[in-house]
């Protein structure tokens, strides 16, 4: 799998079981093989708070009625070809793609709207009416790997198809705010914009390319050849030197029609009525080209120069681009990026709830080992939500007992063949004084439950 061209750093190896053979990108067969660059593991303590993340965004976007939808990881290239834009960076540089056996170009999904907008032609759920859905995944760019910004990563895709007024508009930025709330985060700002509609898009980028033609000699290369490809990217440098430049360009807000300004006016006074405080960023652009209209974006100072959480806008004419046509509907949406949704936890302290055992069983002797399981099964049978960890390693007593105490479980279920014979437990609690005591095993549910 490559990025228009063979990388050795990011095929893994293969073991062919061929002593002596040799394949493109292979390690030898001594080499030790390591994760690639730019695809993290996210280790058993990192998770909690990946899952409170998520957790918390399920259960928000129920409450607007919002439904989950799973497409694949692989499409057709030529749908992020057709959708994303040609000229983009995302195609022209980062997109995975493969030609699969049969023949087909293939592509590991770099983002996720165009996934959905193919899956609701598909399946014809734009016949059923408006659709509110959402999807959460990894997507794949081959891009410089850097803090918040990853090869792989994981985003939050929400998406409304079928309805064509400001207020869903407004109901997106709502959802993210209240997801905010709901995790206890602080300092986000939300800054909109509107694109307009193709035609006016048009017109404005005759009058972004006659601006910065005039200052050529003040681009940075990457904007000079943005020139010529899609000049409003040029609004989204970041390079410091570019920034007056950039604040000096004509406003795409000046040349709205009435209809374009009228769906903007909208927006703002829905959220005035909501008290959802917002800025105008007439330079705001995102990098695809199917957004027509509304975009916006949260952004945040906490994350160094990847200041951007979560991002989104309309994209009215891509039902009809990715269904060759032929359906056209109204669509909006947007993308949160779940690493840097999870930085921005870890940067403002917030803990993850508590993933610790509630107990932990220690069973030492032959009888205890082999009545340890089955004493657990009826615990949980008589407990469903009570964590109990039945102890698996080896050792003695001592090693036991330290593996249950770093457990952070609050107490202790001490099972020795002697307790098999009495069919009782040892209750030993972990986080205070109380004192060790023998628990039948008919009421250790009844125990356990008073304890907690």
């Amino acid at each position: 799998m490559a990025v228009g061209r063979a990388s050795s750093e990011s095929t893994g190896a293969a073991d062919t079981g061929q002593s002596g053979t040799s394949h493109p990108g292979e390690l030898p067969r001594m080499t030790k093989i390591t994760g690639i660059r730019g695809m993290n593991d996210i280790s058993p303590s990192q998770t909690p708070a990946w899952q409170m993340a998520e957790h918390a965004a399920r259960e928000v976007l129920a409450t607007y009625g919002y439904r989950e939808v799973r497409p694949p990881i692989v499409e057709r290239t030529e749908l992020f070809r057709r959708s994303v834009g040609e000229g983009t960076d995302i195609v022209e540089k980062e997109m995975y793609t493969f030609t699969d056996r049969g023949g087909d170009s293939l592509t590991l999904r770099p983002e996720c709207t165009a996934s959905c907008v193919r899956a609701a032609i598909e399946h014809g759920w734009l016949r059923e009416g408006g659709q509110r859905i959402w999807h959460i995944g990894p997507m794949f760019r081959y891009e410089r790997p850097q803090k918040g910004r990853y090869r792989q990563f994981h985003q939050l895709d929400v998406e409304c198809l079928g309805f064509p007024g400001p207020d869903v508009d407004a109901e997106l930025m709502l959802i993210l705010a209240r997801l905010w709330r709901r995790l206890g985060l602080e300092g986000l700002e939300l800054q909109i914009n509107s694109l307009g509609s193709r035609p006016t898009q048009a017109r404005y980028r005759e009058l972004l390319v006659e601006y910065f033609q005039r200052n050529r000699d003040a681009l940075d290369d990457d904007s000079q050849r943005r020139l010529t490809t899609n000049p409003l990217r040029i609004l989204d440098s970041k390079n410091p030197e570019m920034q007056q430049i950039v604040a000096d360009a004509p406003s795409i807000l000046d040349h709205l029609d009435p209809a374009e300004a009228a769906h903007l006016d909208g927006i703002r006074a829905m959220l005035d009525q909501a008290g959802l405080a917002y800025s105008l960023n007439p330079r705001l652009v995102r990098g695809l080209d199917y957004y027509t209209s509304t975009v916006f974006e949260w952004v945040t100072n906490r994350l160094g120069a990847q200041n951007a959480v979560c991002g989104g806008g309309r994209y009215d004419g891509l039902v009809a681009e990715v269904g060759g046509g032929g359906q056209s509907a109204p669509a909006i949406g947007f993308a949160l990026g779940m690493e840097r949704l999870v930085a921005l936890l870890e940067e403002a302290s917030i803990e993850p709830p508590a993933s610790a055992p509630d107990a932990y069983l220690v069973a030492v002797g032959d009888a205890a080992a082999g009545a340890a399981h089955a004493l657990a099964e009826r615990v949980r049978d008589a407990l469903p939500e009570l964590r109990l960890v039945v102890d698996a390693a080896p050792g003695g007593m001592r090693a036991k007992m330290k593996r249950a105490d770093r457990s952070g479980a609050r107490m202790a279920l001490i099972l020795g063949d002697d307790e098999v014979a009495a069919r009782t437990v040892s209750l030993k609690p972990l986080r205070s004084d109380s004192q060790q005591s023998a628990v039948a095993w008919a009421e250790l549910p009844v125990r356990l439950a008073a304890e907690e």
